[in-house]
């Protein structure tokens, strides 16, 4: 379980995060755990009670302070019906946008920058496992629809065409152009592209 210490790496407010982690933890199923809390920065106005977005193994959940603060408001979303997460970084601040498998979106602005990416590159890892997930539900769905006469997880029992993965050149390409907008590191960036090459 992170402390409130290990939770404050790129500068959120201690005291938000004192207030928001505990009831997170109570929002938390048995086996989640929160990985990170990036925490609104205005930088317009001031904001007694910034919003919050909290990242578990689980879920992405939106935190919205409501009666100035004394009551907060969850929006969560499960990792496995995320399709993605996007960022745009402006001149102080980012936005972070969620677009769910049905279509759904919500987004919260003024995320500072380095929780942008740092909340940017934990979205990404876990959409990509949750895309193979998703991938295999759907070949299961569709093999006990087709009449139930094919076991799952046989090797003969694989579709010859399955759906298409994304080849190694297309993760260079994204990966790239993740370490020309700074949410890769240099070492991040060769340690991937290195796993990435020893697999072809």
């Amino acid at each position: 379980m992170l402390s409130i210490k290990e939770l404050v790496t790129e500068e959120q407010d201690p005291k938000v995060i004192e207030k928001v982690l505990p009831k997170v933890q109570e929002y938390c199923t048995s086996n989640e755990e929160v990985q990170y809390i990036a925490v609104q920065k205005k930088t317009i106005g001031i904001n007694f009670s910034p919003d919050c977005i909290a990242l578990t193994n689980k879920r992405i959940i939106l935190i919205r302070p409501k009666s100035f603060g004394l009551s907060l408001d969850f929006q969560d979303f499960s990792w496995m019906n995320v399709a993605d997460v996007h960022m745009k970084e402006g001149v102080f601040a980012a936005t972070i946008t969620i677009k769910t498998v049905s279509g759904q979106t919500d987004s919260m602005e003024d995320i500072p920058k380095a929780q942008a990416r740092r909340l940017y590159r934990f979205a990404q890892e876990m959409e990509e496992n949750k895309k193979e997930e998703r991938r295999q539900r759907d070949l299961e769905d569709k093999r006990a629809q087709a009449g139930g006469g094919i076991t799952i997880n046989t090797p003969s029992a694989q579709p010859v065409a399955a759906v298409p993965v994304e080849g190694p050149m297309e993760k260079l390409t994204k990966l790239k152009s993740m370490l020309d907008m700074g949410i890769l590191t240099q070492a991040e960036f060769d340690i991937k592209k290195a796993d990435i090459l020893s697999r072809m």
